[in-house]
């Protein structure tokens, strides 16, 4: 087994965030596929043995079991050596940064790409809410971006790895990235680094089977 396991789905931008951070850092780590659509995180035995949140993704490493992709980013920047702070400064701007994303850039547009590409709910007042969430934290974060190239650092960080989870899928997303050229730029940037891989080439679980 790999010294790194992580529980993941291919669909996951918050699995990916920590998928993408072992990639890059050269780790050595399998994913290990959760069948997410068909209910596995539901089940007693996943939050008994797996998580008790009944939540994506997991870490397991060193007998240790971690959730909430921050938290993992977090170890695995102690335990890599690599995306994490020099100073302190720059780890209260990094966290800063991860709580923003998790509190209003993730959370948003997890929830209105789920509606729209996997729910397909059509647009609804629903919809039209969490979009409008969405774009307001894309407007911060591109207003934030402008002459600088990562968001906490001169080089990329956990910040950088949490943000930019969910927004390698613009059409399952629905929103037009064309008004935030700074996150645009910002992500060729993550494209650039080497080892970078799409979500849904690093983790298993795509395409959906039919009977998700």
């Amino acid at each position: 087994m790999a010294e790194y396991v992580l529980h993941c789905f291919a669909q996951s931008g918050n699995a990916y965030k920590v998928a993408l951070m072992l990639q890059l850092a050269g780790a050595e780590w399998e994913a290990r596929f959760c069948d997410f659509f068909n209910g596995a995180t539901r089940t007693p035995e996943f939050r008994a043995e797996v998580n008790e949140m009944g939540e994506i993704p997991v870490l397991e490493h060193k007998g240790l079991k971690l959730s909430q992709s921050g938290v993992i980013l977090d170890y695995l920047a102690e335990e890599l050596g690599e995306f994490g702070a020099h100073t302190e400064d720059e780890a209260r701007e990094i966290l800063r940064w991860v709580l923003f994303d998790n509190h209003k850039l993730t959370s948003y547009t997890a929830t209105l790409r789920f509606l729209r590409q996997f729910a397909k709910t059509g647009e609804t007042p629903v919809t039209a809410f969490f979009e409008a969430r969405a774009k307001s934290a894309y407007a911060i974060l591109d207003k934030h971006l402008e002459g600088r190239r990562f968001v906490a650092a001169d080089r990329p960080t956990t910040a950088d790895l949490s943000l930019c989870g969910y927004l390698f899928w613009p059409e399952e997303i629905g929103i037009d990235f064309a008004p935030y050229p700074n996150i645009a730029r910002w992500l060729d940037a993550i494209r650039a680094l080497p080892g970078w891989v799409h979500p849904y080439e690093l983790m298993p679980g795509h395409p959906l089977p039919a009977k998700a």
